[in-house]
């Protein structure tokens, strides 16, 4: 019998878990997977092309060509190449041959509103960054901490329970006590599970979530338009007639009035844009859908420690409207589950419990252990 009870007491033991390292702090993850998806693509997406196309420029060197007239010297066409860059005006006729212009100006400015586009993409997150990462810093190593806590407390008192089963002379007596403590909620947590409550009242964190998801989804729509005004008013005329005859040489009866000219980059700009356009598009779904996850419960986490004594923060239907701050830390604590040692042995249990034929008498982590410490083959169902 001895063997059994020391057996029993190594096994309560070795299910205590270690004291949690300094590392925990610097390891918790601050954004879902899918927010740093997005930063990733919607930041390093134009920055890349961007250096690409700056790149290509000056590797390329001129990006348009100007057809001077025959007599042009070297210089002169040189000339005519830095002026029409400098104005990229298009001269044309409309249908009634009056003079009109149109100015291209948008292409040159185009690689800087990218470095514009990826720096408005980085405000979101820089947003979160400091008004929220902190706060949930704070929250995240808190509630992990005293929910391997509160495991660990359980597993002393089942080590307790069964150094008192042991002494007892009267077993039925053992068992009505600990009915009745349970009855009285003596085992239950109650600086977690109010700490838990208290979050449900909270929405600064559910807010800025929100704020960060709405003003990204904003600059893509913003970001997917301007490239549609792009292609549809200017990234479809490559080449365009340039006047020179201003300044000194507007007098000059040698020059003519229009020359034609193209734009050497205008297939890079295009394929950029509908690159930076295409992968956009493709990512609003993505951020409706992070924003859409606060409109339901992530109850698999809880659920597995109402396992735990008197932790029953969802059986007592606590968790009513999900746009608050614990459904915002619930998804991070999901993020963060490696470091939550407790939820895989919980989990574990739950698994095993889930496997047992009399489930009706394992109802908690305690009872589980109880029957594993062999305090009881059977234990009484409850009433």
């Amino acid at each position: 019998m001895s063997l059994s009870h020391t057996a029993a007491e190594y096994m309560l033991s070795d299910a205590l878990l270690p004291d949690p390292s300094s590392s925990r702090a610097k390891g918790l993850r601050l954004e879902l997977p899918s927010d740093r998806l997005l930063k990733f693509v919607t930041v390093g997406l134009p920055l890349c092309l961007v250096s690409l196309a700056f790149a290509r420029e000056f590797s390329a060197g001129s990006q348009i060509s100007c057809f001077s007239p025959t007599n042009f010297t070297g210089k002169q066409s040189a000339y005519a190449d830095t002026a029409c860059w400098d104005s990229l005006i298009h001269h044309g006729f409309d249908a009634e041959g009056h003079a009109v212009t149109k100015s291209l100006w948008a292409l040159k400015v185009f690689p800087y509103s990218l470095l514009v586009v990826a720096v408005l993409m980085y405000l979101p997150y820089l947003l979160w960054r400091y008004a929220a990462a902190p706060a949930l810093h704070s929250d995240l190593l808190f509630i992990i901490d005293e929910l391997d806590k509160s495991y660990n407390r359980s597993v002393r008192l089942v080590q307790h329970m069964k150094k008192v089963q042991q002494a007892s002379a009267e077993p039925e007596r053992f068992w009505e006590e600990y009915e009745r403590a349970r009855r009285e909620r003596y085992f239950e947590f109650p600086l977690l599970e109010r700490y838990l409550s208290c979050k449900q009242h909270a929405h600064a964190l559910v807010f800025i979530y929100i704020l960060r998801n709405l003003l990204l989804l904003l600059f893509l729509a913003a970001t997917c338009l301007y490239l549609v005004f792009l292609h549809l008013n200017i990234f479809f005329q490559d080449e365009f007639s340039c006047s020179i005859k201003t300044g000194l040489l507007q007098a000059e009866p040698h020059i003519p009035p229009l020359i034609p000219c193209k734009l050497v980059f205008f297939s890079v700009f295009q394929l950029i844009s509908l690159s930076v356009g295409s992968v956009y598009v493709l990512l609003i779904p993505v951020v409706i859908y992070n924003a859409l996850q606060l409109c339901q419960w992530d109850k698999g986490l809880l659920s597995v420690y109402e396992m735990l004594p008197a932790f029953d923060l969802l059986s007592r239907r606590m968790l009513t409207c999900p746009l608050n701050d614990l459904n915002v830390i619930l998804l991070f604590l999901r993020a963060n589950i490696s470091e939550l040692t407790s939820f895989s042995r919980l989990n574990a249990v739950s698994a095993l419990r889930e496997a047992t034929a009399n489930k009706e008498d394992i109802d908690t982590v305690i009872d589980f252990m109880t029957l594993l410490a062999g305090l009881e083959t059977t234990k009484p169902k409850h009433q």
